[in-house]
């Protein structure tokens, strides 16, 4: 036994050294000839070894590469939001043609694509063609959508002028604005556009881009391209306009609205003869040649009397898609669509809006409003979705979200309502109270003590909804203050919701008192509940849709579901009693209506972003909203002075010859006449002017415009209007500022 366990320890040993000698060996093995492979590297790397100015440029080499790397990755992560935004789908022309009507069967705009009407670029004139290369990109067809040469020109002019005299963007660019940007101005803007314009050289011929860029472009009075704006200006196929008038076309593209002859046919005209003269710069033609485009200058059609609602078109068309992809529409997509739009009170809210800027908005620091009026039920009347559609066709009043302020209260009076915890004459205590560290202020930071409900909310005082909040959770179970503001504000979040708030909601402990965002059309829809008797009221533009046959394919009382009721008509009730008061009692004075009883809140935020007043009677329901694209304070506006001011302006307008109807549970103001007063004016046969004597209720023509054709030829006078009166400031009666 000894003799074999030494046996196994010695066999054991032996395999150990012999194991330890391999992997030395192998050790000694690898670093010795990993010492040869550098020897030799190195006396590769020898013969390579540069110096003195070779050596230079070597390292010049070296780190170009990295930078370029470097700055190719960058590059790279600048493209990458544009290539998002780039599709195929937006190069192709739009599949619906629609043609819309207002309420009394009156054409009033067409969107969408008419196949029909398509032009090759080899059948429009060649003197339109250079004149808007002359104007807009004289080296379209050497550059690569960028235009590098142009960019520095501009550059160095503007620098020269000390301000903006001449635009870089090449129409590549331009042409990418179009399809896929705003006009907003901003660096992140020029970024996505210059390397859209790249994706468009990339993915188009120049023919191709050029082509889109007559077709898609702007050209004031509610066309889109050069076919739609010859046919509109001139009257004739664009085949066919001459010299001056290709001139006029091509001036357009700079500013539609400046320069379309319908308004300023004088500018028109001056703006010609710059693009003459930039065809001659150009070597496009000869001075011979332009001479008499100059001395026999385009007449265009006269288009003063017309108005085209391009905010209410555009969003009426997106209403029509919305229709045709849920497969309400059939295959036809040559289409006839009757709206509630009233081309009268759209008028005159176009020109109450410019009024009001145009005087006020210097003082107030304010450049922007949107507004939106309906019927109880949605039907939507007219849009303004800004002061100037061919500077901005972006659609304040229904894309644009911006904090509601003190105008969001009612949303949390009727949750408090709804769940049974107060009535309007509930007496209820102005006092501090904080949710964690965050404490609402009042306007003048004091607190008024206890008052009735109404009055709470006639004068806007911001601890009431907070408090409401902490209540409607404490009513649902809740003991901690703060878990009960938390469920409060779900549950008026959801009575928003019910109402027709459709932007996204963020919960804050400040959303009681109007921080969440919201659009100028959903408010109009939210008030619409409380003048409707609590049925939602969702916004529509369709009233009934014909196919290319003439034949009814659509009806909305029809196709559409019944309004659901989302808030007891007791709760409607109290809400309209305490509404009806901010006109007469409360912080919106300004908005009261002549003879009219009328219900509605006013908000202003936080340093004077947003101003609202969003108001209602038993017709009609409008939302009001002043402030700045890029949310600049104002100068101290209020919701209470220029929105609740133009609000009666235009409701004042709205109800002349209409039969009153009354608010639910509210009462009718006894002084109050069954149709309200007369402005001065003249009669308007298609209720939409003036109220003169004599004059029949919108809604009994209506009914004979059924009859057809024979009201088509009968144009709406326009309607002399008092001065709007406007103070500066309005802060007195308490208004509330978001805290």
């Amino acid at each position: 036994m000894e003799f074999r366990k030494a046996g196994w320890r010695t066999r054991l040993k032996r395999a150990a050294l012999a194991a330890d000698s391999w992997l030395d060996a192998s050790l000694w093995g690898a670093a010795r000839r990993a010492g040869e492979l550098y020897e030799r590297l190195r006396s590769q790397t020898d013969r390579l070894t540069v110096t003195g100015g070779k050596r230079l440029a070597a390292e010049f080499a070296s780190e170009g590469l990295n930078i370029g790397i470097v700055g190719a990755l960058f590059v790279l992560m600048l493209a990458l939001p544009a290539f998002r935004i780039g599709n195929e789908e937006a190069l192709k022309s739009q599949v619906l043609a629609v043609t819309f009507l207002d309420r009394y069967g009156n054409p009033i705009g067409h969107r969408g694509a008419r196949h029909d009407d398509s032009l090759k670029l080899e059948e429009m004139p060649d003197h339109l063609l250079k004149a808007v290369l002359a104007t807009e990109d004289r080296r379209f067809y050497d550059h690569f959508g960028i235009d590098v040469i142009g960019t520095f020109r501009a550059l160095s002019v503007n620098a020269r002028a000390s301000g903006v005299v001449q635009g870089g963007s090449s129409l590549t660019q331009q042409l990418a604005k179009n399809l896929f940007l705003t006009n907003e101005r901003s660096l992140d803007r020029k970024i996505k556009e210059a390397f859209l314009a790249l994706w468009l050289e990339y993915r188009l011929s120049k023919n191709e881009i050029l082509k889109l860029y007559l077709d898609r472009a702007y050209m004031g009075g509610g066309t889109f391209g050069v076919a739609a704006a010859a046919e509109y200006y001139f009257g004739k196929s664009v085949k066919d306009v001459s010299l001056a008038e290709a001139a006029m076309l091509a001036g357009l593209f700079k500013a539609p609205t400046k320069y379309a002859p319908h308004v300023n046919l004088p500018a028109a005209r001056a703006r010609a003869i710059d693009v003459l003269n930039a065809m001659v710069d150009a070597g496009f033609m000869t001075a011979g040649q332009v001479d008499s485009a100059k001395r026999n200058p385009a007449t265009p059609v006269d288009r003063k009397r017309d108005s085209s609602p391009d905010y209410y078109l555009d969003w009426a068309f997106d209403q029509v898609k919305e229709l045709a992809e849920e497969g309400k529409l059939g295959p036809d997509r040559v289409l006839t669509v009757k709206t509630p739009h009233d081309g009268a009170i759209q008028q005159r809210a176009d020109e109450v809006v410019e009024q009001v800027l145009r005087q006020h908005g210097p003082a107030y620091r304010v450049k922007q409003a949107a507004t939106v009026v309906m019927d109880p039920d949605g039907a939507v009347r007219a849009i303004v979705g800004g002061r100037d559609y061919g500077a901005s066709q972006f659609n304040r009043a229904t894309a644009s979200q911006r904090q509601p302020g003190s105008s969001f209260k009612p949303y949390v009076y009727a949750a408090a309502l709804s769940a049974g915890l107060y009535r309007p004459n509930t007496i209820v205590t102005d006092r501090p109270v904080c949710i964690g560290n965050w404490c609402p202020n009042n306007y003048g930071r004091s607190y008024a003590g206890s008052m009735p409900l109404y009055v709470a909310l006639a004068k806007s005082i911001n601890t009431i909804p907070v408090q409401m909040s902490i209540a409607i959770g404490r009513a649902a179970g809740e003991t901690h203050e703060a878990r009960a503001a938390l469920l409060g504000r779900k549950k008026i979040i959801a009575t928003a919701r019910a109402m027709g708030l459709t932007t996204p909601l963020t919960d804050t402990v400040s959303l009681p008192i109007g921080a969440a965002e919201v659009t100028v059309i959903d408010q109009a829809a939210g008030y619409g509940v409380f003048a409707n008797g609590g049925k939602r009221a969702k916004p529509y533009a369709a009233i009934d849709i014909l196919n290319s046959q003439g034949e009814l394919i659509y009806n909305h009382g029809r196709d559409e579901p019944e309004p659901q009721q989302v808030l007891s008509t007791q709760v409607v009730q109290d809400m309209n009693f305490m509404l009806s008061k901010v006109p007469t009692e409360g912080t919106g004075r300004r908005a009261a209506l002549d003879g009219i009883v009328g219900a509605g809140k006013s908000g202003t935020t936080n340093g004077y972003k947003d101003a609202w007043y969003v108001g209602y009677t038993g017709n009609l329901v409008q939302a009001v909203w002043f402030g700045n694209d890029d949310s600049a304070e104002t100068a101290n506006l209020t919701g209470g002075s220029l929105p609740a001011q133009t609000f009666k302006e235009i409701m004042q307008f709205a109800h002349q010859g209409l039969e009153l109807k009354p608010i639910p549970g509210v009462s009718a103001d006894p002084k109050a006449a069954t149709v309200a007063k007369a402005g001065a004016g003249t009669p308007d046969p298609l209720g939409g002017g003036a109220a003169g004597a004599g004059r029949m209720p919108r809604q009994s023509f209506e009914v004979l415009s059924s009859v057809g054709s024979l009201f088509k030829s009968v144009e709406p006078s326009r309607s002399a209007t008092r001065p709007i009166q406007v103070g500066i400031r309005d802060i007195a009666g308490g208004e509330t500022r978001l805290r």
